[in-house]
């Protein structure tokens, strides 16, 4: 015969409904008693059934997160702090990569990996509003990042203009007046790169500093980006004095082909980043960068979510969340 939750709750000492919520891994549990349920479940050989719980009770509690690229130190790093967070509510997060595929995005939205679970943190990079509204079922959504800005959805992201032009004017009162800007258009508006580069045009015209479109370049996300697009403006003979990369992996880059080519940092040109990942202090030299909240952004979105899935938050509308964010202040532009 089956050993069954009712055997383990008997072993234990303890009622069904801690060994569920140990099973659950609900984090407001004594160790002791958790140790207790743990020992029957292994002396019993107890397995749960997770395919019959959820058939039972309609839920999986796992949550789904739909990130472009796992490799990205970013992502990586929100990744973590999702799945901690979730933890800490009992819940799992099974995680998707779309690598920016359109047609991957939709498959999140709609096919098995939505039916596993409860709900979706999504970063859409390539499918539009009314692709994911029609897809949307009734399964809950939170939206991450800025691509998408619809009131229909849940929305948690960063305040990218804020931040640039406190980044921006950082740099100004160490007295750089040619900031070169990395992985931008000089005319873009949208998504991570125009809210900064409009933060960054922003903090200009506060301090009377004309716009100088030479001073920037666009490039893809990517170390590598970052050092060929420093390069084409090292090569080209712009002048500049800083340079803010709008994620740190770009002034990574570009800050590794100043040193390369022997241009002191910070004494000749600062460099400055966005994101406050993990490298960012240990280079060298340390990397002056914004720190956009990410602990407060996984926790409001894995608040969110969970908080529709259970019934919680009942606004008709979509709730738009921006978390704060600091100055991190270090070496290569003090």
């Amino acid at each position: 015969m089956a050993v069954t939750m009712n055997d383990v709750a008997r072993v234990a000492g303890v009622s069904l409904k801690t060994v569920s919520n140990v099973l659950n891994d609900y984090e407001f549990i004594r160790p002791a008693t958790r140790q207790r349920v743990l020992d029957a479940i292994a002396e019993l050989g107890y397995e749960a059934n997770l395919t019959a719980r959820s058939l039972r009770s309609g839920k999986t509690r796992m949550l789904g997160l739909v990130l472009s690229d796992l490799s990205a130190p970013y992502y990586a790093e929100l990744a973590s702090r999702l799945m901690k967070a979730a933890s800490r509510r009992g819940y799992r997060v099974l995680v998707e990569q779309s690598d920016a595929v359109g047609e991957a995005e939709l498959n999140a939205l709609q096919g098995p990996f939505r039916q596993l679970t409860d709900g979706l943190l999504f970063t859409p990079l390539m499918v539009d509003a009314d692709s994911i509204a029609a897809r949307l079922g009734k399964k809950p959504l939170v939206l991450l990042g800025e691509h998408i800005l619809d009131p229909r959805f849940d929305l948690v992201t960063m305040k990218n203009g804020e931040a640039a032009a406190a980044l921006t004017t950082h740099l100004l009162a160490g007295g750089r007046r040619r900031i070169a800007v990395v992985g931008a258009y000089p005319g873009e508006s949208a998504g991570s790169a125009g809210l900064r580069l409009s933060g960054y045009r922003t903090a200009l015209d506060h301090a009377g500093i004309p716009f100088d479109p030479a001073l920037i370049a666009p490039c893809e996300w990517r170390r590598d980006g970052g050092a060929a697009a420093v390069a084409g403006l090292l090569d080209s003979g712009v002048e500049f004095d800083a340079v803010f990369g709008l994620n740190d992996v770009l002034a990574l880059g570009a800050m590794h082909e100043l040193l390369i080519r022997g241009v002191r940092i910070p004494q000749e040109v600062a460099v400055a980043g966005f994101d406050d990942i993990d490298e960012a202090r240990f280079a060298a030299p340390s990397l002056t960068t914004v720190s956009p909240g990410m602990e407060e952004i996984a926790e409001r979105s894995i608040g969110l979510l969970i908080d529709r899935i259970e019934g919680l938050a009942m606004e008709e509308q979509g709730v738009q969340v921006e978390a704060g964010f600091q100055l991190k202040v270090r070496e290569s532009a003090p």
